[in-house]
């Protein structure tokens, strides 16, 4: 069983050795620690808040979209026997923009898989991810406990942290920041980082649709930004819409009534009237990129690597590749740090990386511009992806998170 350090003094606790060091808890920071511990691998797990799914601030409203990779992934990591009756699966996905003809699908059965992939509250996976950390033999959590300083030795870092009741030093060949967008590990090693404000918020919610959505995923574009609906398992659907920063308060706080005709003008009436929307979260939106993975003995994942508009849901599908990528290099090596494997993981993540961030950035760009000239050029785009099989397979290959060099724990026989 995983050790759980906390409220303990720094006289009781032992400076660790040789262990990896993962600082951030969160989703990606957790799978991480799994795919090491099942690798045999020793780790420590630094985690801001009580390893509980009502503290952590990653396990909130959102509704995940898991691609297929993704849900490989998990299910070799044993995390998704715990979440899969919780999912809904996603078996066709429809992409069209407001006011322009043509729209492009994909279709599981086409692809010959059961499930393009799956939808999952935030919450419901991070509560899998508990279970299976608990059940982790080589990993020990200092939870809650906080980063607070970092200096270089010959061969790793020493790290100092605040578990509470004093401070303790762990010494560690490889440091790994799983800290989030404003990574704290990010800056401490001199990883600078572009930053793109889009001046838009997400309000997730979930809504009732007159007609079933079924196992179908929605994506409509429009000048106001992108809205998404997906099939959850209790037949509501989550709504993810976009909104101008400065009237993203506004819109949350609109009664019910109001809040549904607002959804209902900006997604359409493909699935009939939508009522009865629950409670709604604002999620600010930003681009924030690092502009190296590494630095000596230390690797960035997840949000602290890249964080990237929500639009095509590739958030945590993009780092826990990162994640198991790692692992993988990691596992493979006899020196945890080594600069060798640690370009390795560089070299792999990138065509996966630039090539998810070039694809977010750009269609938000391009979808949602107002701009009547670039509607004809929209909707022969959405006609090509529609109508041309082999540009629609590689996409839909792509979004179901086969892209450039995956990680072993993500294929499948037919990759």
């Amino acid at each position: 069983m995983a050790r759980i350090i906390q409220g303990m003094s720094f006289a009781q606790i032992p400076v660790s050795d040789g262990g990896v060091l993962i600082v951030g808890g969160g989703l990606v920071g957790a799978s991480l620690a799994i795919a090491l511990d099942a690798a045999g691998i020793d780790a420590i797990l630094v985690e801001a808040a009580a390893p509980r799914v009502d503290t952590l601030p990653s396990h909130d409203e959102r509704n995940l979209a898991l691609a297929r990779a993704t849900v490989n992934g998990l299910t070799r990591l044993g995390v998704w026997a715990h979440a899969r009756d919780a999912a809904a699966p996603i078996r066709r996905i429809h992409v069209s923009r407001a006011g322009e003809f043509g729209a492009a699908r994909l279709d599981a059965r086409e692809e010959g898989v059961d499930a393009l992939g799956w939808t999952l509250p935030a919450r419901a996976l991070g509560a899998a991810l508990l279970r299976r950390l608990d059940a982790c033999t080589r990993l020990r959590r200092l939870a809650p406990a906080r980063l607070i300083g970092i200096e270089p030795r010959a061969d790793g870092w020493q790290a100092r942290i605040d578990i509470g009741a004093g401070e303790l030093r762990v010494d560690t060949p490889l440091l790994v920041g799983a800290d989030g967008t404003d990574s704290q590990v990010r800056g401490w090693l001199g990883i600078e980082a572009d930053v793109h404000d889009y001046r838009q918020s997400l309000i997730v919610a979930t809504v009732a649709s007159e007609r079933p959505i079924e196992d179908r995923a929605f994506e409509r574009f429009d000048d106001g930004g992108p809205v998404a609906l997906l099939p959850l398992a209790q037949g509501r659907c989550g709504l993810v819409l976009s909104v101008p920063a400065d009237e993203a308060a506004a819109v949350a706080a609109l009664d019910d009534a109001a809040f549904a005709a607002l959804a209902q003008r900006r997604f359409g009436w493909r699935l009939g009237r939508l009522s009865r929307p629950g409670r709604r979260h604002v999620y600010p939106i930003r681009r924030v990129v690092a502009r190296r993975l590494t630095a000596p003995y230390a690797a960035l994942v997840g949000n602290a690597a890249q964080t990237i508009h929500p639009i095509g849901a590739q958030g945590f599908n993009l780092g826990l590749r990162d994640a198991l990528t790692l692992a993988e290099l990691i596992a493979a090596s006899a020196a945890t740090g080594d600069a060798v494997r640690l370009h390795d993981y560089a070299a792999r993540r990138a065509p996966d990386r630039e090539g998810t961030l070039a694809m977010s950035h750009g269609l938000i760009r391009l979808a949602c511009l107002a701009q009547p000239a670039l509607a004809p050029l929209r909707s022969l785009a959405l006609l090509a992806w529609d109508r041309l099989p082999p540009l629609r397979h590689a996409l839909a290959r792509r979004g179901m998170g086969f892209r450039g060099r995956p990680p072993r724990a993500v294929l499948e026989d037919w990759t």
